[in-house]
């Protein structure tokens, strides 16, 4: 499939769900090396349900971003730390499934970057409440607000390729922009979870 894919352009990204009774290691380097011969940038979900080297594998492939992470270990810090491979969160998915949860304190403190993303989806986070997402970072993961809000702006713009374009209000990048209702401060935004805070959206520099 993936010579019609690239063809046609009909993908940006090749990702694969390296997990037991899914994607081996092996398997899932082949397929990203495969994706990567027809201009597809790697990306991985590893380490949901137990660990099966697929941290490894997407730093080895060079892969943008590795997703969800319950058992990323030591080892895998420190692979993740001399690479480019953003780790990112899925807070959804662990809450929704009850899962332990991915060590994001642990990978901050030593000095790793991480993305936060709602991983939604009908079977295991039905909810792209990113506000929701933030809160379960502060409370369940013990982040700070400023933590969460660059862990869910310009890290994930990162983790899609696409920091250079969003993820920041930069001179040059797209005005991609909320305005909330009046608020104390930024940290009112995780801490007021399910609320609904936003006023106004602007999208490439249009109101909706």
């Amino acid at each position: 499939m993936l010579p019609a894919i690239a063809k046609e352009k009909l993908a940006d990204y090749i990702d694969v769900f390296c997990e037991k009774n899914y994607f081996s290691a092996e398997e899932t380097k082949e397929i990203l090396l495969a994706g990567l011969k027809h201009g597809l940038t790697p990306k991985v979900h590893a380490e949901q349900l137990s660990h099966s080297n697929g941290i490894k594998t997407a730093v080895e492939c060079k892969a943008i971003s590795v997703d969800h992470l319950e058992f990323c270990n030591d080892d895998d810090i420190a692979l993740l730390k001399n690479s480019d491979t953003m780790p990112t969160i899925l807070p959804g998915a662990a809450f929704f499934l009850n899962l332990q949860l991915p060590p994001a304190r642990k990978m901050i403190d030593a000095g790793l970057p991480i993305a936060f993303a709602s991983d939604y989806n009908p079977g295991s986070s039905p909810s792209g409440n990113m506000n929701f997402m933030m809160s379960l970072g502060c409370i369940d993961y013990k982040l700070n607000p400023e933590e969460v809000i660059n862990a869910s702006t310009i890290n994930s713009a990162y983790a899609m390729d696409l920091s250079k374009e969003v993820g920041s209000i930069t001179i040059g990048k797209k005005a991609n922009i909320f305005i909330t209702k009046p608020i104390a401060s930024y940290g009112y935004i995780p801490y007021a979870f399910g609320s609904s805070l936003i006023e106004t959206v602007i999208i490439n520099g249009a109101k909706f």
